[in-house]
């Protein structure tokens, strides 16, 4: 039998075919020390690589504070075993770095868990953690994290973690954004909030106390808010939410939706930054096909009238070469709210003089005008 395999990965040359692929289950990776400024050396900059042994899968990584030491840890997140379909894997572990002097680490120790850690976050001097479907709270000890609390009512599988004074925010495979209250005096996590949408989230990012941004697998970007009126419900009622139950499983108050865009590719990084010194904060998006892109929030009423009226006489001059509606691929899964396709209004430099001379008198300016507007708004962040 030996001899039949050699011969038959000899009869597909890993240049042809590519290399012989491991079983499911099989997994390698390593945790990797950047130094940014020599990236462009030979080894990237890497400063340290430790490999995970035992068949472990890196899934999740933050720093987190912790007083009783009084220094900040790397913290890892790993799943052993892990397949997909079905996800499952033979436990996992937490791994907890301490910084050296030189700007490697050591491993300090490993706590065990009985799931898929797929989201960790610092929250007040101690690590949140999101695994399988529960939320979990774990303080420092010297031989492994200790668990504090825990709630277990999330939906399927958690998939993003971020906190902001006492509120959690916390993404769902399948079930959108949940707003979660800590409660110090009993020790509890209470979900207070979460979306009437079944968004399957793939990237978070929080924008202010009650605003989440956010991104599902089907490409598209969204913003969910809670009403202020909501949120100042949430801080002043007294038993954190426990006595409003929610209907049909859900939450006691649910998130607005104040934006929403198709982006046409599965989002799976976003941050808030500035592409230039002194220019304007935007979200930048990055894609699973390599896309990188920003979305500039408006700063006056003038701007947002600019470009929805030059996006709506775009959209009726020169309509995508398919034949397909433009509003309609900006909507493919939610209707699009609150966001003008930038990309759109940039191809107006390409129309023919006469189509754009007919744009700028509907619009009560000159071509060179309509220009010169675009190259202020693009110059606002880049």
């Amino acid at each position: 039998d030996d001899d039949d395999d050699d011969d038959e990965f000899a009869m597909t040359p890993a240049e042809q075919f590519g290399a012989p692929k491991a079983p499911p289950g099989s997994w390698a990776s390593c945790l990797r020390i950047v130094h940014p400024a020599d990236v462009a050396k030979e080894n990237g900059g890497a400063k340290q690589v430790i490999e995970m042994t035992g068949n472990e899968a890196a899934l999740c990584a933050c720093h987190v504070y912790f007083p009783v030491a009084n220094e900040v840890f790397l913290a890892v997140g790993t799943a052993v075993g892990l397949t997909f379909a079905p996800r499952d894997c033979d436990g996992g572990f937490v791994h907890l770095y301490r910084y050296l002097e030189d700007g490697t680490v050591t491993l300090v120790h490993k706590t065990p868990l009985d799931g898929v850690p797929g989201a960790m976050c610092g929250f007040k001097g101690r690590l949140l953690l999101g695994c399988g479907n529960a939320l979990r709270l774990y303080d420092f000890g010297k031989k492994k994290l200790l668990r504090k609390v825990e709630n277990r009512n999330f939906p399927n599988f958690i998939t993003t973690v971020h906190a902001s004074g006492d509120r959690i925010y916390v993404g769902d495979v399948q079930e959108s954004f949940h707003f979660v209250k800590y409660k110090r005096e009993d020790l509890s996590l209470i979900i207070v909030a979460d979306d009437v949408q079944p968004r399957h989230i793939t990237a978070a990012l929080p924008l202010d106390y009650d605003t989440m941004a956010g991104a599902d697998k089907f490409g598209n970007v969204f913003v969910a808010r809670l009403a202020q009126d909501v949120s100042a419900d949430i801080e002043e009622d007294p038993t954190g939410g426990k006595a409003s139950g929610g209907t049909l499983n859900g939450a006691p108050r649910k998130v607005e939706h104040v934006a929403q865009f198709h982006v046409g590719e599965t989002v799976c990084a976003l941050t808030k930054g500035t592409l230039q010194a002194g220019g304007l904060e935007c979200m930048l998006y990055a894609t699973l096909m390599g896309t990188v892109g920003a979305l500039m929030p408006f700063t006056s009423r003038a701007d947002v009238d600019f470009a929805t009226h030059l996006e709506m006489h775009v959209r009726q001059e020169n309509p995508p070469l398919l034949g397909r509606d433009h509003m309609a691929y900006r909507s493919a899964y939610f209707p699009v709210k609150d966001v003008v396709d930038g990309d759109l209004c940039e191809q107006y430099v390409t129309l023919p003089a006469e189509t754009q001379r007919a744009i700028a008198e509907e619009m009560d300016r000159t071509p060179a005008e309509v220009m010169k507007k675009l190259e202020d708004l693009r110059a606002k962040i880049a």
